[in-house]
């Protein structure tokens, strides 16, 4: 028996489909909170993402990859082999995740031996699916957190690290809706403002700040009882939850690593409302200084090309099976997003790490 997961978002849409319960599942409880996810039935309109367990099919697309011409990448933050036929077709393959990929236009066909990698690579997959119908529709993505009440919308922006999550958390632990937590869609509407639709995704919450809200002691609880996050997550990261331990942990490199949330748990586990659209009203800026109480220190400058994902900047996930829009009206819709978004209200601020004085603030900045 085949089932499927039709996910839509701004009269796009997607659908996965699978013999196996857990993978269309997967994709329900990871768009349904943002995008509209709703169980579907044949015939399917639109493009298809099949995903299946189907380890000989693995092993045969592996093999015809590797004994032909093909190229290399990272995909996934993993080694990535794959061959483009003239007729479109792409095929490929991540021996290490035992995954294997066949394209052509209005299907990707995924096979894996183990469901977990199969439904989170059909997730993925199908979001860079509906994101490319997206793009080709006009929209476009900023680097941001955003939350929302009443439609309007407060975007944070700034360079990673700057307090953009910070900012969209606290919101909606004050009463507003969290749209997002990391990227956004944008779109120019016909009334001469910015609609804001959100980038589903996992969401990267550090122990710390758990802690300095009130939520750690919650979220070990639910670790130590059994139940799951996100399976991104670093093994240090649980092992520092199972421990009781609160305090950042960081990688070699230096980057924090963090609890990651599905986008439902964001509601379930930390009792946050999600929203999935709002109206661009508000920038701010913000800078994180340990000493400082919150205050804003002056008007936001005006968006810049590195506010905005592109395909060069979008590195995880390359454009292997070629689903990336391209043309003028890419570049001409930037510009008047960047002239829209610049008549907007923006403020540089900066936070402490007082956080109820920081809410307090925040909640008062966004609705004056």
């Amino acid at each position: 028996m085949t089932l499927a997961t039709r996910i839509s978002a701004a009269e796009n849409h997607v659908t996965v489909t699978s013999s196996t319960a857990v993978i269309t599942d997967w994709s329900m409880r990871y768009f349904g909170p943002w995008w509209n996810a709703v169980d579907a039935v044949a015939p399917h309109t639109g493009p298809v993402v099949a995903a299946d367990v189907e380890a000989i099919e693995v092993a045969a697309l592996a093999q015809q990859i590797g004994e032909g011409p093909h190229q290399e990448c990272l995909y996934a933050n993993e080694p990535m082999l794959y061959a483009r036929g003239k007729d479109g077709v792409v095929a490929a393959v991540q021996p290490g995740e035992r995954l294997a990929y066949r394209y052509e236009p209005g299907l990707l066909r995924i096979v894996g031996c183990d469901e977990v990698p199969v439904a989170l690579a059909a997730a993925r997959l199908a979001r860079e699916v509906l994101r490319s119908r997206l793009l080709a529709d006009g929209w476009r993505i900023l680097h941001a957190s955003a939350a929302v009440r009443d439609g309007r919308t407060v975007l944070a922006l700034g360079e990673k690290g700057a307090g953009k999550s910070t900012v969209g958390f606290l919101l909606a632990r004050a009463g507003w809706q969290l749209l997002a937590n990391d990227r956004v869609f944008v779109r120019p509407d016909e009334d001469g403002g910015v609609t804001v639709l959100p980038w589903p995704s996992a969401a990267a919450i550090g122990l710390g700040f758990l802690d300095a809200i009130g939520l750690y002691d919650d979220v070990r609880a639910r670790v130590l009882s059994g139940e799951q996050l996100h399976p991104t997550q670093h093994e240090s990261v649980t092992r520092a939850l199972l421990d009781g331990r609160r305090l950042p942990i960081r990688s070699s490199s230096g980057k924090e690593l963090k609890p990651q949330f599905f986008p439902d748990q964001l509601t379930t586990w930390l009792g946050l409302t999600l929203a999935t659209e709002g109206t661009a009203a508000k920038i701010v800026f913000p800078r994180i200084d340990p000493d400082a109480n919150p205050a804003v220190l002056g008007e936001g400058r005006a968006l810049g090309e590195g506010d905005f994902f592109t395909g060069a900047t979008e590195d995880r996930y390359p454009d292997v099976f070629g689903l990336a829009p391209t043309g003028e009206a890419s570049r001409v819709t930037r510009e008047l997003l960047a002239t829209r978004l610049a008549d907007l209200p923006r403020h540089n601020v900066v936070l402490g790490h007082d956080v109820k004085a920081n809410a307090e603030f925040l909640a008062e900045l966004a609705t004056t």
